[in-house]
């Protein structure tokens, strides 16, 4: 089943909640990848994580639904309106919103409008320029800005709670405030590994494979990461895929 990435916007944290327990009951075509409590930080969402959903509250403080698409210079995304008002279908429709869903939520209107997302996406065709386009770097936000990676350098990611630390090469890590799977998510390169639900580790910076304590893999940094037994058979056939074994 294809499956299509969410942002969920609303500056009332509970709507947020619902929403999300509900899609994550109920509409398992899409993933919810974030959620932004007012429009700027919706706004930075988008720009750094290229949602193909927006399930967009219309009121919200300084900038409301609309003000926050009319800011937009790219939508390639599909939105459906969250709201507990009656009065913006006109201007949802003029927005060019799929669907247009009243607070309370119900479940049978959530899915009908989950159901025209799907069908408006799947017959949305990829943008040739980009078809065949790997990207080779990465930014990575920070209080300060962003920083750019090139992939091939970053040796391991570790979860920290809700964050994420990057190590690449020259022993040197960033903090950023996403979970592993939002990067499990964009780092769909075959380097790229899950070990388990706290590291993703780049297969070309693997030093070595120990079998003590069920299984190891030493890092090119000297990180020692435990490999769970459910993962060893596909540890193995990634590992296999990239190098010559004599």
């Amino acid at each position: 089943m294809q499956r299509y990435t969410a942002i969920l916007i609303d500056d009332e944290e509970p709507g947020r909640k619902n929403l999300r327990s509900l899609i994550e009951k109920y509409c398992p075509e899409i993933d919810i990848i974030a959620e932004a409590g007012h429009a700027a930080e919706a706004k930075e969402r988008i720009l750094e994580m290229h949602p193909q959903v927006l399930f967009l509250d219309i009121n919200m403080p300084e900038l409301n639904g609309f003000d926050l698409l009319e800011s937009l210079n790219k939508k390639d995304f599909a939105v459906v309106f969250v709201t507990a008002h009656r009065d913006y279908g006109i201007q949802a429709v003029r927005a060019g919103a799929v669907d247009y869903l009243l607070k309370p939520i119900v479940i049978k209107e959530l899915q009908q409008a989950v159901n025209k997302v799907v069908d408006v996406l799947s017959q949305k065709k990829p943008e040739p320029s980009n078809a065949d386009h790997k990207p080779e770097r990465i930014t990575l936000g920070h209080t300060g800005g962003f920083s750019v990676v090139e992939m091939k350098d970053i040796v391991r990611l570790e979860a920290e709670s809700n964050y994420t630390r990057v190590h690449v090469t020259g022993r040197k890590n960033y903090f950023v405030s996403k979970p592993l799977k939002v990067f499990e998510d964009s780092l769909k390169d075959n380097v790229f590994f899950r070990v388990h639900r706290s590291y993703i580790i780049n297969l070309n910076h693997v030093k070595e494979f120990l079998r003590e304590d069920g299984g190891v893999i030493v890092m090119l940094d000297d990180a020692r990461i435990q490999l769970p037994k459910a993962r060893y058979n596909d540890f193995l056939e990634a590992m296999r895929k990239l190098s010559i074994s004599i």
